[in-house]
């Protein structure tokens, strides 16, 4: 196990055992990530207790259709996938379509293409909320494809864990 894994399995246990002792129930919105943070949660026993739905959006129609995430985000005027609105809305989009009241959305440009100035290679923008209470931030991960989407999780678990503090 590397030592990835291994940070990664303590933080969803600590998720865990937040969500339980809360009776809280949790939703995944994912676009770089294709699904990691949602398999990383289930890859722990008895999740369905605490789990229920993880949405792989990863492309923009897919974030309009099944979270909702306003189309004119998307328009060359707008904020564009990897942006806080975008994941803000991600959020309320999973909460909304599934019986979770704490989400964690995640979209950004894991490389090795598709960087720009304004928004690198590297660049990921995660929300979390917890009903009412969220928050958004944007990081600059370093690394190939799969360091960014490790730090990608590592960080969207991190967060919740702060967000149920």
């Amino acid at each position: 196990m590397s030592s990835s894994d291994s940070a990664i399995k303590q933080l969803v246990q600590q998720l865990a055992e937040k969500l339980l002792s809360r009776k809280l129930i949790i939703s995944t919105a994912e676009s770089c990530t294709g699904g990691w943070i949602a398999q990383s949660l289930t890859d722990l026993a008895g999740s369905s207790a605490w789990f229920d739905t993880g949405f792989v959006t990863y492309s923009n129609a897919a974030k309009q259709r099944l979270l909702e995430v306003p189309e004119a985000y998307f328009q060359p005027d707008g904020p564009g996938a990897v942006s806080e609105e975008t994941v803000r809305a991600m959020t309320r989009g999973a909460i909304d379509n599934s019986r979770a009241n704490v989400a964690v959305a995640v979209s950004g440009i894991a490389g090795p293409d598709g960087g720009s100035t304004e928004k690198p290679v590297g660049t990921v923008w995660i929300a979390w909320q917890w009903e009412d209470m969220s928050n958004a931030q944007s990081f600059l991960f370093s690394g190939d494809r799969r360091a960014v989407r490790v730090a990608t999780v590592e960080a969207a678990l991190g967060g919740l864990l702060i967000l149920l503090s």
